[in-house]
């Protein structure tokens, strides 16, 4: 059998990213400690150059290569940009943090680049191997960033706790492939399809399928496998916090899609109602739970739990419109995480972290513009319009609806109204408690308030302006 040479045009996005990473890695080495903004100039140049190559021809074609193992598609794409923009945003966010508390180092970018490769390779997987390859990558890279401030016992433990409980998840996610793998005769996700039209759901099958849930859900944080989600979120720094929290989502979104839409599509009758069950203990939980927090970051950890419950239910509904609607929620709870988290960095200082909800107090008072994006961002998750966060969430209930699952759509409303509860909570601390003695102005630099502030317009932008990207999230889906 003669070798055919793989296309390398599709995966050019990835190629460009990895060679970025050398010389970042490289360029690293020769610049001093005090001029360690030149390692976040190079990592953001990285990060447009791929951009460039990741936008492809637009939305529309799909291109398979090295085997039918890595997918250039439109959702591929428009996760792929989604996910260069978040960690940018990130990394000029983190910037500041990190030089205050003397953790600025060129392994933060590293890390944060090696990261994004493998959640590239995720969203374009196109076979459980390369899946699982993309997934141990952003993985490994992820558990070192938790650990990064090695001397915050805090980080140590909540690094160990993610690294125990990843690992077990993955292994969870890699005995169900295997038993995919042995019950189908392929690694190839199209080919597992095809398979399961052909042979139907033998118990092999539906034994790999309930892995493979709980895997995915795991790396969503869904209940109940959510319970690293708020130690993770309060014990690593805030940077790290910022970036786990948001791009992560994108490649789970895709690893959702790959292997339960492309790969289970067949059996959608078999994982769809289990997907909805998980979605709404998310749900609930979520959102009654985050009631009691007093730190803003566990605080957020319940509300992005919550958040995913959404996503679920749109997933699970097994519909186009539904999978659109998850699709869309996803981007948008992205750039909602990170302004919430940007704020909670602006707001920290030396010696000083704003992880506490009381911290907020009289923030209207010392810096008014804040306070008014703050507003935006906690408003938005609530789901109130014309904000982004209503229309995500809109369109989630209306595929419900549509699929006759009305009861679940009131439910998902009953509990985003008993979780507006706590979003309202920092309102109420910016806008009617007194600042503390204590609290100090607002320093930061021009391009993080210039950045932060686009991010907190945008969820009112992105509200007013929702149709192209619902469009969008259609032909990516189409």
């Amino acid at each position: 059998m003669n070798f055919v040479a793989p296309e390398f045009a599709p995966a050019f996005a990835e190629i460009c990213l990895a060679t970025g990473i050398c010389l970042v890695l490289l360029a690293d080495l020769f610049i001093s400690e005090r001029r360690k903004g030149l390692t976040l100039l190079l990592s953001l140049a990285t990060l447009t150059v791929t951009a460039w190559f990741a936008g492809g021809a637009g939305v529309g074609g799909s291109e398979l290569t090295f085997s039918g193992s890595f997918i250039a598609d439109g959702l591929a794409r428009v996760l792929k940009l989604f996910t260069l923009l978040i960690v940018a945003v990130v990394f000029v966010y983190s910037h500041a943090y990190l030089k205050d508390r003397s953790l600025l180092k060129g392994e933060y970018y590293l890390l944060g680049l090696f990261a994004t490769l493998g959640m590239f390779v995720m969203i374009s997987a196109h076979s459980m191997l390369t899946l699982y390859l993309g997934l141990e990558l952003m993985s490994l890279a992820l558990y070192a960033m938790t650990a990064f401030d090695r001397e915050s016992p805090v980080a140590a433990e909540a690094a160990m706790k993610y690294f125990v409980l990843g690992a077990i998840a993955s292994g969870v996610l890699l005995y169900g492939m295997s038993l995919l793998y042995g019950a189908t005769g392929s690694l190839q996700l199209d080919q597992i399809s095809a398979a399961l039209i052909t042979g139907g759901a033998t118990p092999a099958v539906m034994l790999g399928a309930a892995f493979v849930v709980v895997g995915v859900a795991f790396k969503f944080g869904a209940v109940p496998f959510h319970n690293w989600v708020p130690d993770l979120y309060h014990g690593a720094p805030t940077s790290v916090t910022l970036f786990i929290g948001t791009a992560p989502k994108l490649a789970a979104f895709a690893m959702l899609t790959r292997l339960l839409q492309t790969a289970l599509g067949p059996i959608a009758d078999i994982w769809g109602p289990v997907l909805m069950g998980l979605g709404l203990l998310s749900l609930i939980i979520g959102n009654v739970v985050a009631i009691a927090q007093t730190n803003i970051k566990r605080m957020l950890a319940y509300s992005t739990i919550g958040h995913v419950g959404f996503i679920l239910l749109g997933f699970g509904v097994g519909t186009p419109q539904g999978r659109q609607a998850a699709l869309f929620y996803t981007l948008t709870y992205t750039v909602m995480a990170a302004a919430a988290f940007g704020m909670v960095i602006l707001l920290s200082r030396r010696g000083h972290e704003a992880d506490e909800i009381a911290d907020f107090k009289g923030l209207n008072e010392r810096s008014p513009w804040f306070a008014a994006m703050m507003l935006l961002v906690m408003v938005s998750m609530i789901g109130i319009p014309p904000f982004v966060g209503f229309f995500a969430k809109l369109n989630v209930l209306v595929a419900l609806v549509n699929s006759d699952l009305t009861w679940v759509a009131v439910i998902a409303v009953l509990f985003s109204v008993i979780g507006a509860f706590y979003y309202l909570r920092v309102i109420r601390f910016m806008y009617f408690e007194k600042a503390d003695d204590s609290a100090e102005p607002i320093e930061a630099g021009l391009n993080m308030r210039l950045l932060l502030s686009a991010n907190g317009l945008a969820m009112l932008l992105l509200g007013v302006f929702a149709n192209p990207l619902m469009v969008l999230c259609a032909a990516a889906l189409g």
